[in-house]
């Protein structure tokens, strides 16, 4: 049970995602209570828009925290080597792979263990307005916490594995070997049969073993049993992750 009387030893996360909200309020005095509430959004308006009227009717998010994070799920992303990266050139990395617009806010996330940075964008009204809102909050692409996360439990184990995060509109592929980062790639898709296409396809470019290596399932899981069964056809471990949702959530908890 959360008190919202004392929200300032609570830690706020906040999904952004097509899909809709979610909300995630942690307490880390008591690890079992993780609440997560979720909200619709109209897709006739924008984010912002969305935002707005989210706050508005919510009274938890009127609150102060100890830390709020915001988490973007989004195609828009690029990874680069900590080593080669200069935030001055972060727009112009950023936009060498994605199609420039012009109402975007460029930000990036470091992440030391895994040696590389994620450059990725949000809407510049939507960041305007969150930050007025929570001016303490951090905000992440969704793939910082997941790679973090991913990676160390990627160690366990001989296999390569490959990770699919999956949304609505979307699915989020990401492989390792032994705790090193291969590959991140994004890729639009909303039918099933198109899932299995490109997974297959990056576990052929990878050179994954189909008898041996893993592929590890998350996210929106509706058509699970149709995904799981023609994945099988070709590869002997597939695996659906427990839990099933919201491990960017849990992810990014655990490496505060």
């Amino acid at each position: 049970m959360i008190d919202l009387t004392k929200s300032k030893q609570y830690t706020l996360s906040i999904r952004l995602s097509t899909d809709g909200f979610s909300f995630s309020i942690y307490n880390p005095i008591n690890e079992d209570s993780l609440s997560l509430i979720e909200k619709e959004v109209d897709s006739s308006l924008s984010l912002t828009a969305n935002l707005k009227n989210i706050f508005q009717e919510s009274d938890f998010l009127s609150c102060s925290y100890k830390r709020i994070n915001i988490i973007m799920p989004s195609k828009r992303f690029t990874i680069v080597p900590l080593d080669f990266f200069d935030e001055e050139q972060s727009e112009l990395l950023f936009y060498h792979n994605h199609t420039k617009r012009e109402n975007e806010t460029i930000i990036y996330n470091i992440l030391k263990k895994n040696n590389i940075v994620s450059i990725f964008g949000i809407d510049k009204s939507a960041y305007a307005f969150l930050n007025e809102q929570c001016p303490e909050a951090r905000f992440y692409s969704q793939v910082t916490p997941l790679i973090d996360y991913l990676s160390i439990k990627s160690r366990l184990g001989n296999s390569k594995k490959m990770y699919a995060s999956l949304r609505k509109d979307a699915i989020d592929i990401y492989c390792f070997e032994r705790g090193h980062l291969l590959l991140v790639n994004s890729f639009s898709c909303t039918h099933t049969e198109d899932r299995i296409y490109y997974l297959l396809y990056i576990w052929k470019q990878m050179e994954f073993n189909q008898e041996r290596d893993e592929l590890h399932l998350t996210g929106t899981l509706s058509d699970k049993e149709t995904l799981v069964n023609g994945l099988k056809k070709f590869i002997l471990q597939v695996f659906i992750m427990n839990p099933a949702s919201n491990i960017d959530i849990q992810a990014i908890l655990s490496c505060e």
